[in-house]
């Protein structure tokens, strides 16, 4: 085995030499903006025309964009606010503006307001003023600009669940404060039941236009993956199937494109790290059992202190508990050898379903016979990753040497 330093220096000048597999890697990422956005045609001239007035000078409707996670909402936003830009530059036109926010990454009301003032040009202090002396700048900063601008909000909802609908009460009222210049708002989100979150004044102002956005099936994420494939891999290196595979995979989890894409370029990244020159399905079979290994592992390590104690005790007990009622008692006594306060039943039943929707363990009713019915409960991922994962954590990890899990109990 090589010594650790020279292992790195070993990465480092594979790193550096060309890629036998890609020739643009980023052509598979899901921020890449492509030239052509494949069965996306109809929503892509449906939002143009809803924001054409921007053109004239006019305020367009606020748009609310509904949708599950990967099915080409931000891409067709960004698309169309895209080509509005370079029209307007050759046109020679100077009537409107965007700004985009990412609100999870934003996700306070004043870098809300500092991403969109950068956009706009607005020059503000990243701290020591007050949300309503930011957001006044900035209303002055646009009236002075005599221009329309419209703001993309993506995963609204993720905002409003950290710090409420305030925010968005003053945006979509802040043409009443404008004398000059317009505003109108372009919401994106996951959320299907958003608008039920919102203040009746909020909800009737940001759902003005509303646009839906379905799943895409494996035979359209297949022209997806082919049309990105061409752009990104190297001419031959795809064997037949990888294709139809990564697909048909990401179509039976909801049509999301962003893991249609992601199987591909991790499968594109085992065959290079292999040293393979050709990229097969069973790389794309590799990089399916990475992705949902990582993707477990991320769930667990954010899950709160008792729903990691109720996996760690499913963990301890096997991976399966033959009703909620056997994993509360055994819960119990994991809390009391702990010496932590244990939650009521009730709550940890709560916990059991919330787990379930996240799918990380499973939990399904059966029949009993005369005994009735019982909700059997069994872990919905390898108890080796549920393990790994709280042994790397600080508090669990003296818990699972403590429980011995996955040795003797």
């Amino acid at each position: 085995m090589l010594p650790a330093e020279d292992a790195v220096v070993e990465v480092i000048k594979r790193a550096l030499r060309e890629s036998r597999v890609f020739k643009s890697r980023e052509a598979l990422s899901s921020d890449y903006i492509p030239d052509r956005l494949p069965h996306r045609e109809e929503y892509i001239k449906r939002l143009a025309e809803l924001l054409s007035p921007l053109f004239r000078g006019e305020k367009p409707s606020n748009v609310l964009v509904y949708g599950l996670t990967g099915t080409g909402k931000t891409a067709v936003v960004k698309y169309v606010t895209m080509r509005f830009r370079e029209y307007a530059e050759r046109a020679g036109i100077d009537a409107f503006k965007f700004a985009y926010v990412n609100c999870r990454n934003e996700d306070t009301s004043y870098r809300v307001l500092l991403k969109i003032g950068s956009d706009l040009g607005l020059r503000i202090p990243f701290t020591g003023l007050s949300v309503a002396e930011l957001h006044n700048r900035l209303r002055d900063y646009l009236d002075s600009k005599r221009t329309v601008v419209t703001v993309v909000l993506d995963e609204v909802d993720f905002l409003v669940k950290k710090v409420g609908d305030d925010l968005l009460y003053r945006l979509t009222r802040i043409n009443e404060e404008l004398a000059q210049s317009s505003a109108s708002i372009v919401g994106i989100t996951n959320d299907v039941k958003f608008v039920e979150t919102l203040d009746p004044r909020v909800r009737s102002s940001l759902g003005e236009v509303e646009v839906v956005f379905p799943p895409y099936d494996a035979l359209q994420l297949a022209d997806i993956l082919r049309e990105r494939a061409a752009l990104a891999f190297r001419e031959g290196v795809l064997e037949e199937g990888v294709i139809e595979y990564c697909a048909s995979a990401a179509a039976r989890e909801h049509g999301d494109a962003r893991r249609a894409l992601d199987l591909l370029r991790l499968a594109g990244e085992i065959a290079e790290r292999e040293g393979s020159p050709r990229v097969g399905v069973e790389h794309a079979r590799k990089a399916r059992e990475e992705l949902e290994v990582n993707a477990a592992a991320e769930v667990v390590r954010t899950l709160p202190h008792h729903g990691k104690l109720v996996l760690l005790t499913l963990a301890a007990m096997g991976g399966f508990a033959e009703s909620t009622g056997n994993l509360y008692l055994t819960y119990r006594k994991v809390c009391e050898a702990f010496g932590i306060e244990p939650l009521t039943q009730r709550r940890v039943g709560d916990i059991v379903s919330e787990l379930d929707m996240l799918g990380v363990l499973t939990s399904r009713v059966v029949s009993r016979g005369r005994y009735g019915k019982t909700r059997e409960v069994s872990l919905g991922v390898d108890p080796g990753i549920v393990i790994k994962v709280l042994s790397s954590d600080t508090r669990f990890g003296e818990y699972v040497r403590l429980l011995k899990v996955g040795g003797n109990r």
